[in-house]
């Protein structure tokens, strides 16, 4: 695998190493060891262990963000678009950090086959660049409704470019509700 720095600390885009040929394609989507061999103690000295995996299908136009939990319980996150492609979106929410509320955004797609680590600290989106998406993501820290935080998606100070207009954007209620940054009373 292919470890690819973004400029914010902690969170990179990892390459993996695709073999192909006339069947079809292969690569190791995960490895625990190479993960933590790799990305998690060079980046964050200590292992990250995943204990919950999940899924979701999109259509075109579907924005799912920024989202995040409180302390206890924050979360890091590693994503990959596995049908589809995505626009993925880290916002740096580590008040100590140099590039706090800083974003990173990458194209995760079923031909890249790329992924993003997102360490704690951070809020996460998506956006829908295709007609369809499956998305998946691995958590080391399992939901917790009474946690459960966000951000307001196109809050204007963030400055985020989802790639669709946000006009024919599909928002859930839940995340329209939410508040801008200057307004989120976020404790990490």
């Amino acid at each position: 695998m292919n470890i690819i720095e973004t400029g914010i600390k902690g969170l990179v885009v990892i390459e993996p190493k695709v073999f192909k040929d006339s069947r079809g394609y292969f690569f190791e989507s995960f490895s625990q060891k190479d993960f933590d061999e790799k990305v998690a103690i060079p980046l964050l000295g200590h292992s990250v262990v995943f204990v919950q995996d999940n899924e979701s299908m999109s259509s075109y136009g579907v924005v799912r963000g920024l989202h995040f939990q409180l302390p206890p319980f924050t979360q890091s996150k590693l994503v990959r678009c596995v049908r589809g492609s995505v626009l993925d979106v880290a916002l740096d929410l580590r008040r100590d950090s140099p590039t706090y509320l800083k974003h990173f955004s990458v194209e995760l797609s079923e031909e890249n086959h790329c992924q993003l680590f997102i360490p704690k600290g951070f809020a996460h989106g998506f956006s829908v660049l295709s007609e369809t998406a499956v998305f998946q993501y691995k958590c080391d820290e399992f939901y917790h409704p009474e946690s459960d935080y966000g951000i307001q998606l196109n809050d204007p100070s963030l400055k985020i470019d989802w790639k669709i207009p946000l006009a024919q954007a599909i928002i859930s209620d839940k995340d329209r509700a939410r508040k801008c940054i200057a307004e989120a009373p976020i404790m990490l």
